[in-house]
């Protein structure tokens, strides 16, 4: 009996664009971040959803209400599924902040593990709250197939998780697009990466468009 789990982000957002921190703060999907929803609602047409879940922040809401479109299934929001809180930082400019907390900075990106700036979560705390949750999604629903609309710094480190890569190659390819998608299918236990960052349901290349 197998269980499939699909992992993906919420589509592209004001801040995104504007390059800002977001965290547990929020902005509005721009119209590019609703196509790509709805990109990924025709892309998984095919396959019949038993339970979507979604963190509890308006975009990755959003983002599960166009992905689901006219399936008769409920959206579970998840505070665990939230992205990683940035405390201070959250609705700063990125280059700001690179300018401002060179260290912290250089942390988030290239080392994981040793980041926290006031107010903030670490990269472990995310695994475990968003790992907890996983696992009793799985166990809920064996044999059955589950979307999970969450962010980024979750979905990497779930996929860190079943990759088993260390928290200092976190940010290693492949890249987290808006609305791509991840696919573990768990056989016996024993989970099995189909689909990582995939983008093949896009409608238009990914050349050129913003993170």
């Amino acid at each position: 009996m197998t269980t499939t789990v699909y992992l993906t982000r919420h589509g592209q957002t004001e801040w995104n664009v504007q390059h800002r921190m977001q965290g547990h703060q929020d902005s509005a999907l721009t119209p590019l971040g609703v196509q790509q929803a709805q990109w990924l609602n025709r892309g998984l047409q095919g396959e019949e959803l038993d339970a979507i879940y979604s963190s509890s922040s308006p975009r990755t809401l959003r983002t599960a209400e166009i992905v689901r479109g006219e399936r008769n299934v409920p959206i579970i929001p998840c505070d665990e599924f939230k992205e990683i809180c940035m405390g201070v930082w959250e609705g700063c400019d990125s280059a700001e902040i690179e300018q401002n907390d060179a260290q912290q900075h250089h942390y988030f990106w290239k080392d994981p593990g040793k980041f926290r700036v006031e107010g903030s979560e670490s990269f472990a705390e995310v695994q475990e709250r968003a790992l907890g949750r996983l696992r009793e999604i799985i166990e809920q629903h064996e044999g059955q197939t589950v979307l999970i609309v969450t962010h980024t710094v979750v979905i990497k480190v779930l996929m860190a998780y079943f990759e088993q890569r260390a928290m200092d190659k976190l940010w290693d390819l492949p890249y987290i697009y808006p609305t791509c998608l991840c696919r573990i299918d768990i056989t016996d236990g024993v989970p099995e990466i189909i689909l990582h960052g995939d983008t093949s349901h896009y409608e238009v290349t990914e050349a050129g468009m913003e993170s």
